[in-house]
């Protein structure tokens, strides 16, 4: 046990989860021209509180070095497109949003959920921190204040008269080193009937499918219901729904609105998937205790199917330079001895280098020209849509490696 502060309950009770090693910031992607400087790695340990069962990493690197120019925009991603259009489509019915209404998304990146809010009528407001992620919404129409958002930021937005019938958080909430002061905030900006959605990775899923290399820097807490539902209630905020989602590998939305707020009963789902959750035994010590070394099998296992594969003079490509994916190779150490090159369909990271390994990043076109013998798909929550988008490979004999949470072969 070492003595690490919770950033929820502020308790000093923390327990290693797993070592990662030293790594690189996931989402800082080197420029060939500066190939020859050297990287700051960081620790990636991850810890658990033995009080409130909050699993999290240490604030090794401050936010402004990680989120203030971000390789990341979500609208490269067609099924997370239609995912946010789809759940668009269903607050405005389920919460009668309209033009009336006022809906706010925190970290909102490249504008593409609130465009389909735009699209329908209704009013939109976008807090960003990334100056470039935010240029790109505003180049789309869509307002968007440059900002890391906090009690602060509420405080402001609240002085000129703006609360939210909709607070809107998509896989957020993981990347707020000051947790309790980024709740603090919503609870200020939420209006007296509005509610707040949240989604973030289900820790039940990440433990129960190995799925480590959704661990990196940005992301500093991995949330299971019985954790965040304390954080929110610390803040006068109540837990009333709660879904179960796909993406992510497996990922949470919670519906939240001020405790008082009697016109949102809690549904049966919350408690639930709260004992669900208990009888898995996440409130229990002992269910973290073997995650570190099942992660240290993952890697002799693809260690292990790569080298036999260059054994036998195949040669392998990656697709998709995400975080994940850094994390999965830096750990294992897999370079450029392994794979060749990554192709991605974003342009912001294209003619790039991975960060620690190297790696070039190429656009997907890339992959028809040298034609691998293998795709290794890095971002395997997306597994479906790149194998149906990269599926030509076949016609050469090329086949997918997927690493997580077994490596696979298909």
């Amino acid at each position: 046990m070492l003595g690490i502060t919770c950033r929820s309950c502020g308790r000093n009770s923390a327990h290693t989860l797993v070592d990662l090693g030293m790594s690189p910031l996931a989402n800082a992607y080197i420029r060939p021209s500066e190939s020859g400087r050297a990287e700051p790695f960081y620790p990636l340990r991850v810890y658990v509180c033995g009080s409130c069962f909050l699993v999290q990493i240490e604030a090794v690197a401050p936010p402004e070095e990680i989120f203030s120019d971000y390789a990341y925009f979500s609208s490269y991603s067609d099924s997370w497109l239609d995912h946010a259009r789809t759940y668009v489509d269903a607050a405005i019915q389920r919460f009668s949003l309209n033009r009336g209404s006022r809906v706010v998304e925190l970290a909102s990146n490249d504008g593409y959920l609130l465009q389909y809010f735009i699209a329908a009528g209704v009013p939109v407001l976008g807090i960003e921190p990334a100056q470039n992620v935010a240029e790109a919404a505003t180049a789309k129409g869509i307002p968007t204040r440059v900002r890391f958002f906090g009690e602060s930021t509420a405080r402001e937005l609240l002085a000129e008269g703006i609360r939210a019938d909709l607070v809107i958080g998509n896989n957020v909430l993981a990347h707020v080193p000051a947790l309790n002061d980024f709740v603090r905030g919503i609870k200020i900006l939420l209006g007296e009937r509005g509610a707040a959605t949240l989604e973030f990775p289900h820790l039940m899923r990440l433990v129960a499918e190995n799925q480590f290399d959704t661990i990196y820097h940005e992301h500093y807490s991995y949330f299971s219901l019985l954790a965040v539902e304390q954080v929110f209630r610390r803040h006068e905020l109540a837990v009333f729904d709660v879904d179960e989602l796909q993406t992510h590998g497996g990922s949470l939305r919670v519906y939240v609105c001020h405790l008082e707020d009697d016109s949102k009963p809690k549904q049966r789902r919350v408690d639930d998937l709260l004992e669900r959750e208990k009888q898995a035994g996440l409130a229990d010590l002992h269910y973290y205790a073997s995650f570190g070394e099942r992660v240290k099998e993952t890697k002799r296992k693809l260690l292990g199917f790569l080298i036999a594969a260059k054994g036998e003079g195949k040669t392998i490509a990656g697709y998709g330079a995400a975080a994940k994916g850094n994390t999965l190779l830096n750990y294992c150490g897999i370079r450029d001895d392994f794979i060749d090159y990554v192709v991605d369909r974003n342009p912001h990271k294209q003619g790039h280098l991975l960060p620690g390994t190297r790696i070039p990043i190429y656009d997907p076109e890339h992959v028809r020209h040298t034609r691998p013998d293998y795709l290794l798909v890095l971002p395997w929550n997306l597994k479906n849509e790149i194998i149906d988008q990269m599926s030509y490979i076949r016609n050469w004999g090329g086949r997918f490696i997927v690493p997580i949470p077994e490596v696979t072969v298909l």
